[in-house]
């Protein structure tokens, strides 16, 4: 298996496998926060490749006070193979290169599977209540 980062041509079926693993809604488009990553000096896709297959994603960024870390993926087909460790190593390199020290991630409450993963590889519940809304 082979990380390295994603270019324009992977758009499509970078998308395709945020869709299969159950990571889009309807309210975010994936297209804009993909080219958005790629545009942005200080954010990125990352892609796992075995031959001609992708096996998953990271998107990473660094928001100059800790680094975020979304749509972390694995295909289905190809789950519990230690592609999702990989690529948060993968992740987290990327950001202590830029200088970070901190990294965050959210967690959708209806998805206790990635709860699991993310405390299986350090992550803990932090004292934080995130709160957001739309500027559009």
């Amino acid at each position: 298996m082979k990380i390295e980062p994603a270019s324009p041509k992977d758009r499509d079926t970078t998308i395709a496998l945020w869709e299969a693993a159950g990571l889009t809604r309807p309210w975010n488009d994936p297209g804009a926060d993909f080219e958005k990553a790629l545009a942005n000096p200080t954010s990125d896709v990352l892609l796992a490749r075995e031959g001609g297959d992708l096996l998953g994603s990271v998107m990473v960024g660094f928001d100059g006070h800790r680094g975020w870390v979304y749509y972390l993926a694995a295909a289905p087909a190809h789950r519990k193979r230690g592609i999702g460790r990989a690529l948060m190593n993968a992740a987290e390199d990327w950001l202590r290169q830029l200088g970070c020290s901190r990294i965050r991630l959210m967690v959708r409450d209806d998805n206790p599977a990635a709860r699991e993963f993310y405390e299986a590889v350090g992550f803990e519940v932090q004292g934080v209540i995130t709160l957001g809304r739309t500027l559009d």
